[in-house]
């Protein structure tokens, strides 16, 4: 991969489809993709700081991110859209807000990249000019 940001939806799907064809050519653990924090969105610390933005990653054949409970309605809702996919498990460790969530996604680079991005937008609330970064391949 020579990029590794993008900002329209069509540059983002591609950015993730070959995120995940590095992905699986090389055999890494894991791919990650970043969104910039937007304090509106993801809160600020009591400094005032932003908070980081969501972070989705790959694995073989399972997503992990990290959501609250608003927001895991919202991921039951876009996983209920993919016949192909499933969530595998949910995890709420003891003192940590928010749900831990595996989604098997047995697809093509091209339909997984398309989760990604929506999940993005319907389940994180960004906007249709998001920024993403695969900071892990």
């Amino acid at each position: 991969m020579t990029r590794f940001d993008a900002d329209t939806p069509a540059e983002r799907r591609k950015l993730f489809a070959d995120a995940v064809v590095a992905h699986r050519e090389r055999g890494s653990a894991f791919l990650t993709v970043e969104v910039a924090s937007d304090p509106e969105l993801d809160g600020v610390d009591e400094e005032g700081d932003p908070l980081p933005g969501p972070w989705i990653q790959f694995a073989e054949r399972t997503f992990n991110l990290d959501a609250t409970d608003e927001e895991l309605d919202r991921v039951k809702a876009l996983v209920s859209e993919f016949p192909e996919f499933r969530i595998d498990r949910l995890e709420s460790p003891e003192g940590t807000e928010g749900t831990n969530v595996r989604i098997t996604a047995r697809s093509d680079a091209n339909r997984l990249a398309g989760f990604v991005d929506r999940a993005f937008q319907e389940v994180y609330g960004r906007d249709d000019g998001y920024r993403a970064w695969v900071v892990a391949i």
